[in-house]
């Protein structure tokens, strides 16, 4: 007959026990990727991109082009923020996770450093620089929040990148263009990409 096992000895494998499985559940927290990204969501920002880079040609100063491609912006980040949100209810999918707030944080650190620096340049009227700065740091915000989620993100964001090295080394007169290649098209064609692949 084996001996009994002693009480402390019981109580002890079972802390172990309960550490362990809390280990495992945050690694696999941590390693989880972010799978609520728009798709359908995605494609219609790139709808409102290309629409803005239509009418911001036709502007007559640059300060109207500005004011046009500010408010696509606008709309754009209600569209995605709303896509994002109807995705992960309608997959379960929880939006308070750690891997929901890495992506998040990763997004966000580019975009509000291309909030201040784009009124920077407002302010210095340096209206040429900012389709670099825009795809630029927009392809750094999906290359960091990317790391969280799935990889057609991170090779968006890399294409926006390439993309920003294109404005910077073309005519300025072409900036419009380059937003519009990025902002619409490349945002339409990663979004069928992401629904047909990702879901929604």
């Amino acid at each position: 007959m084996p001996a009994p096992v002693p009480r402390e000895r019981t109580t002890h494998l079972g802390d172990r026990a309960a550490d362990d499985l809390r280990f495992i559940r945050n690694a696999m927290a941590r390693s989880a990727t972010f799978s609520a990204v728009p798709g359908v969501g995605g494609a219609v920002m790139g709808v409102i991109g290309l629409a803005a880079a239509i009418a911001g040609s036709r502007q007559p100063t640059p300060d109207r082009w500005l004011a046009v491609w500010l408010v696509a912006a606008a709309v754009a980040f209600g569209v995605g923020t709303w896509a994002i949100v109807t995705k992960a209810s309608r997959a379960g999918l929880p939006l308070h996770g750690p891997t929901s707030r890495n992506f998040a944080l990763g997004l966000a650190a580019p975009l509000a450093a291309g909030v201040a620096i784009t009124f920077a340049l407002w302010s210095a009227r340096t209206y040429a620089a900012l389709p670099a700065v825009w795809l630029l740091l927009y392809g750094t915000a999906l290359l960091a929040g990317g790391v969280f989620s799935v990889p057609v993100v991170r090779l968006t964001g890399a294409l926006f990148m390439v993309f920003g090295f294109g404005a910077v080394l073309t005519p300025p007169g072409l900036g419009n263009l380059w937003l519009g290649a990025g902002f619409g098209l490349l945002q339409i064609v990663g979004g069928i990409f992401i629904a047909r692949r990702h879901g929604g």
